[in-house]
């Protein structure tokens, strides 16, 4: 992470899906510019592992994907940050490898579920938490899937879609209570989440796993995967003053993917 970003100390953030890759990344990201940092994730034990490191870090086992159990992680939030400041709907899964005709109904369920409804669930209880702070920012994780199609990815891509709607809508909605509202589209990141993508997709499409990659790498202008620590580095510039005009967009942090249509 660069260590030129701007102070964000006393800053109190909640990030979802936080315990381990990027979620985690971010996390301790804000905590060393001296955010106070609320997580959620649905591994305990990865959870009570990450806080028992980080004195300023709090948590909340929770599935962002039910209701019930958003409303108990911004109870805890609230008891432990006092208010809030940034939101980071980080929450996502991958969901099938399929063409459309084979995706059951539960699978695509579940990828909406968790893509799309878990940030409505929790933009619910944070946005009257930020109008209370006169302002703050929400950061809404899409995916270079939410501009392009991805074959195979149908329900994954949908999602990622309507999170770039829903961030353009609520910008427009929110800004006139100080509240910034971006999306950022991730390319192929390194990591284990990547790898799982990457076996799902050589096992539906035939080819190797090495085959899957460098697809991946040719279709990007810069030839290289991204690292979480690129993400983190824009979501801590929008966060911070030296973001405060920006709203309403979705960022790409990608290294310019030109196609997901590989097929």
């Amino acid at each position: 992470m660069n260590g030129s970003f701007p102070d964000l100390a006393g800053k109190r953030v909640v990030i979802t899906a936080a315990a381990t890759g990027i979620g985690q990344a971010m996390a301790k990201g804000f905590l060393t510019a001296g955010a106070r940092v609320h997580i959620c994730d649905i591994a305990e034990d990865r959870l009570r592992s990450f806080a028992s490191a980080e004195p300023n870090l709090s948590f909340t086992v929770a599935d962002v994907a039910k209701p019930v159990e958003v409303g108990e992680l911004f109870a805890q939030a609230t008891a432990k940050l006092g208010g809030l400041d940034i939101m980071v709907n980080n929450a996502g899964i991958a969901g099938p490898t399929s063409p459309i005709e084979s995706i059951s109904v539960e699978q695509w369920t579940r990828t909406i579920d968790v893509d799309l409804n878990a940030q409505f669930f929790c933009l619910r209880h944070a946005v009257p938490l930020l109008k209370r702070a006169g302002g703050g920012s929400i950061v809404n994780m899409s995916s270079s899937a939410g501009l392009f199609g991805y074959p195979m990815r149908s329900p994954y891509a949908a999602a990622k879609w309507a999170v770039i709607g829903l961030t353009k809508t609520l910008a427009m909605e929110l800004g006139q209570f100080g509240i910034r509202v971006n999306a950022i589209c991730p390319g192929a990141v390194e990591g284990d989440r990547m790898i799982a993508v990457i076996e799902a997709e050589a096992k539906a499409r035939n080819v190797t796993e090495q085959d899957v990659r460098d697809g991946y790498v040719k279709y990007t202008s810069l030839r290289t995967f991204v690292s979480a620590a690129d993400v983190v580095n824009m979501v801590l510039f929008i966060c911070s003053d030296a973001g405060r005009k920006i709203s309403g967009q979705a960022l790409s942090v990608d290294g310019h993917t030109e196609t997901l249509g590989t097929y």
